[in-house]
């Protein structure tokens, strides 16, 4: 048994005397004390006699397997992480690891620089106190996409809460709108990585000839135009989280990659003759099917287990119950907050409207139609005729919307309504609805902010 002076400490366990004092020499450098088990048996003895802020376990024991620990510590010391050392290549040992509660994995032979990142983040993880009050911010006023009282969302709530304290790969599923770049923020700043970045990268936005330059950076000269050295996706979000939106139309050579990466924790730059170590957790979303599209060969199986270790589904707003009036009052209140009037009460008829709508753009679709309303309305309520609730390309009955004011504001409005009808018709997919139109996300992007349509 080692120990140091210090408060923070960690159990080592494994059967090998020389990884035992190789994780313990490294735990000493960094300051932190350490006690080493090599078996179960030992391990447990050391639990009920002290308190840890990690435990580091080698899959294989003589008495048994590292999973059993990990669950033992589960019931017994929800809050203290486990780390899990795995054989080199075994993947399905990782995922299984990570599914059964461990905190992260590291593959033999142990790179110490991952070691070290890796204790840094789980013993920086917030303590119990520390995460009762930053769980107040699942209840913002800014997080309309999780506020409700319905089931569903208790639900997601709850979720996001415990999967935060894990460095496991969560895939979040959901329609468009539902709010799953604010559930992945919510993981990332509620976990031990809080205070490094979030990068988010919309996989359907990048052309695939720059994809690997993109999300691994390049050298200097590796290609015309590579006039410097520059960080990829993954180097900004080292320390952090890197959150994959609509990560199903990554091209197929990309997956190939991408779970090289996060297998190996470890990337190339392009024009780069050496690799480099990488420390970020994998949030990703998507608002298709994943698993249905793994049946129809479009994505990978072996990234489809990696990213999906834990999935998070976020429900759509028509699951939601009373929570879409509730919501909508909150919105209103914002919306007159930012532009310095008093927020218009819904009457009972626009009540109604609202409750039964079915919502396809879900909270995002939500938004714009009561920023819309309060626009166009006459009085101090909002009516329901203001909502303009039935489907945009019948709102006029195939009729050109009249001409008013100017030229400008004619084509404005026309311009607004081809955004709306392919906006509806894409379920609100940005990316899909682009498409549609024949323009690029980022022109796509441009004209909603130019003409207020973005969140």
């Amino acid at each position: 048994m080692k120990r140091g002076d210090c408060q923070k400490r960690v159990l080592i366990v494994d059967d090998e005397a020389d990884i035992r004092e190789l994780l313990d020499l490294t735990m000493v450098r960094m300051g932190v004390a350490t006690d080493c088990a090599a078996n179960l048996a030992e391990a447990r003895g050391f639990l009920e006699r002290g308190a840890y802020q990690l435990c580091l376990t080698d899959m294989r024991l003589p008495d048994g397997d590292g999973l059993s620990l990990v669950r033992h510590i589960g019931e017994t010391c929800p809050q203290m992480p486990v780390a899990v050392i795995t054989a080199h290549g075994s993947t399905e040992n990782a995922v299984a690891a990570l599914k059964a509660g461990a905190f992260d994995y590291l593959s033999k032979p142990v790179s110490l620089d991952q070691l070290r990142a890796l204790v840094k983040t789980a013993i920086g993880l917030p303590s119990t106190e520390a995460t009762s009050v930053a769980n107040a911010a699942l209840a913002g006023a800014d997080n309309l996409a999780l506020l409700g009282s319905s089931a569903a969302m208790a639900e997601v709530r709850n979720m996001i809460e415990r999967v935060a304290r894990s460095q496991a790969p969560v895939h979040i599923q959901g329609e468009s709108g539902s709010g799953k770049e604010l559930a992945a923020r919510l993981i990332h700043q509620l976990g031990a990585r809080g205070g490094g970045p979030f990068v988010p990268v919309n996989c359907g936005a990048i052309p695939e000839n720059l994809m690997e330059s993109e999300f691994f950076g390049y050298r200097k000269g590796a290609f015309t135009g590579a006039e410097q050295d520059r960080d990829g996706f993954f180097q900004v979000a080292h320390g952090g989280t890197l959150f994959l939106d609509e990560v199903a139309d990554l091209p197929a050579a990309m997956q190939v990659k991408l779970l090289r990466v996060i297998q190996e924790k470890k990337l190339r730059k392009v024009g780069s003759p050496t690799e480099d170590a990488v420390d970020v957790r994998i949030l990703s979303a998507t608002h298709q099917n994943l698993r249905a599209l793994v049946d129809q060969g479009k994505f990978r199986q072996d990234l489809y287990f990696r990213l999906n270790v834990i999935e998070l589904r976020m429900p759509s707003l028509r699951e939601c119950g009373d929570d879409v009036l509730m919501l909508a009052e909150r919105i209103l209140a914002r919306l007159a907050r930012e532009s310095g009037t008093v927020a218009p009460a819904l009457s009972s008829e626009a009540k109604d409207a609202l409750a039964v709508y079915s919502f396809p753009g879900n909270v995002r679709e939500l938004e714009n139609i009561l920023e819309r309303a309060m626009a166009l309305r006459d009085g101090d309520r909002v009516e329901a005729a203001d909502l303009n609730l039935a489907p945009a390309a019948s709102a006029n009955n195939g009729e050109e919307p009249a001409m008013q004011n100017s030229l400008q504001d004619y084509l404005d409005q026309v311009e607004r309504q081809a955004l709306l009808e392919a906006l509806q018709k894409t379920r609100f997919n940005r990316t899909a609805a682009a498409k549609l139109l024949g323009v690029t996300f980022r022109s796509l992007r441009y004209r909603m902010e130019r003409l207020g349509l973005n969140d």
